[in-house]
């Protein structure tokens, strides 16, 4: 069940993606703008040194014609108004009026200077001028071959000075628009995002720092398919896993107190009432005396047994070996004590089914579950055990007579301690560590062991066995 987290405070880490995101961004504008106004300064210088060259050369082209039909330039020197109506007749042929802004900016007849063959002026400068001169372009203005004047004009740099730069003004004004757009833009992204993710990382910071303080309760929201839901889920598999673990240790404490403290006390008895003088010290009494100390050595045995396979220090000499051998071997031997039991037994074990294992430690394997068969198979009963080949390996099925085992109930009975009865009769039950021992002995044979309902009434156990690597099983032929 997910719990009810404390509202976040300011997160820190929100605030870093915020300055973080919100830096880079206005510094790809501050770049974006830079780059773009600096293209637009150049690309428009470009622009109007090419377009004011081109006038100046139609314009030259013009006064060449002009120069061949009057062939003297002093009409223009007594008639300043000639000179605009003839720059404007050159430059844009059958307007009435020059058109507005740069266009006219670069036809105007102030930006052009005309002096004769011999340098003199006819229009604009003066010949002493040398140093606006100096930064005029000049063209010749020719005649059949031979130059007759010399037509000057302004670079295009002195015309942007005189304009005061209006269309960069302008186009740099809306490009700042549009980058200031994008800076808020930005502001409003990073805020929201260093908000969103700030809010679900201190989130987990606080669940995670509540699991450290022992709170395996504690329970994260899943929403959305990313990876912080994923990490969400995976948190609450490990809450839920920690929580169990939790459990399992505090039931596995109990019953080990339980299973200790039932021996102990029959033992304590028994010694008070001979202390007493109630019962007599004899070796009958002795001998009882030994089967409780007997009862206690078997489950510190196989306490630290389970110990030993939990560390992964299990001790199992493997060593190539026929799993049918062994197996038959114990069953031979316990057919006697079964009959005894009132349990027919069954076989179909096929040979040659060789792997690698501990022959002592299968030995124990197979004890474990007689001893759990005889514990629970009521008479008369029937144990049939299967061994045969599988795609998994090598299959051992180990399969009793009523009573079965409710379905819910598979899946603990490996656990610790754990009965299907609810009772803690040892007279019935023993130690309820046999199953988990089995379990544990298949495991350190690289094999697996789980439980289903059996044809016969009871339970089937499946133990499941890797072959041998270059060996496989064989088939009896017909």
């Amino acid at each position: 069940m997910s719990l009810n987290l404390p509202r976040p405070a300011v997160s820190r880490l929100g605030i870093k993606l915020f300055v973080v995101i919100l830096g880079v961004n206005v510094a790809i504008s501050a770049l974006v703008f830079l780059g773009v106004s600096r293209s637009l300064d150049r690309g428009f210088l470009e622009y109007l040194d090419t377009t004011q060259a081109a006038r100046a050369e139609t314009l030259a082209e013009g006064l060449g014609e002009e120069w061949a039909n009057r062939g003297d330039w002093q009409w223009l020197r007594v008639s300043p108004s000639a000179w605009q109506r003839l720059v404007r007749q050159q430059l844009w042929p059958g307007a009435g009026m020059p058109p507005q802004g740069i266009e006219r900016r670069l036809g105007d007849p102030k930006d052009f200077v005309l002096h004769d063959a011999e340098g003199l002026p006819v229009i604009g400068l003066p010949p002493d001028d040398e140093e606006e001169a100096a930064t005029l372009r000049w063209l010749p203005i020719l005649h059949e071959g031979e130059r007759v004047g010399t037509l000057g004009y302004r670079p295009p740099e002195q015309l942007m000075a005189r304009m005061d730069r209006i269309f960069l003004s302008r186009q740099q004004r809306n490009l700042a628009i549009i980058v200031a757009s994008l800076g808020v833009a930005s502001l409003l992204l990073a805020g929201g995002l260093s908000w969103w993710l700030g809010r679900r990382t201190r989130s987990m910071a606080l669940a995670t720092r509540r699991l450290t303080e022992g709170d395996y309760s504690i329970r994260l929201p899943e929403r959305g398919q990313d990876e912080l839901s994923r990490l969400s889920r995976d948190f609450n598999v490990l809450a839920a896993t920690l929580e169990a673990s939790r459990e399992a240790r505090s039931r596995w404490v109990s019953d080990i107190a339980h299973e200790l403290r039932t021996p102990l006390a029959v033992l304590r008895g028994e010694i008070e009432a001979m202390q007493d003088g109630i019962r007599r010290l004899d070796l009958e009494n002795l001998h009882s005396l030994a089967q409780e100390v007997g009862q206690l050595e078997r489950l510190v045995a196989d306490l630290r047994l389970l110990s030993q396979s939990d560390a992964g220090a299990l001790e199992v000499q493997l060593a190539p070996m026929d799993l049918a051998e062994s197996l038959l071997s114990r069953l031979e031997e316990a057919g006697g004590w079964l009959a005894d039991s009132g349990i027919t037994l069954e076989t179909e074990v096929r040979e040659g089914a060789r792997i690698r294992g501990d022959l002592q430690r299968l030995r124990q394997l197979w004890n474990n579950l007689l001893d759990n068969t005889c514990a629970y198979t009521r008479a008369p009963g029937r144990l049939r055990v299967t061994l045969d080949a599988s795609p998994q390996g090598i299959r051992v099925r180990w399969e009793d007579s009523a009573p079965g085992v409710p379905e819910g109930e598979l899946g603990r009975l490996t656990e610790r301690l754990y009965r299907v009865e609810g009772s803690r009769n040892r007279a019935s039950g023993g130690s309820g560590l046999g199953l988990s021992i089995a379990a544990a002995l298949v495991k350190a044979h690289g094999g697996e062991m789980h439980a289903t309902p059996s044809p016969l009434g009871g339970l089937c156990w499946t133990l499941i066995f890797p072959p041998l690597a270059d060996d496989r099983l064989r088939e009896e032929t017909p």
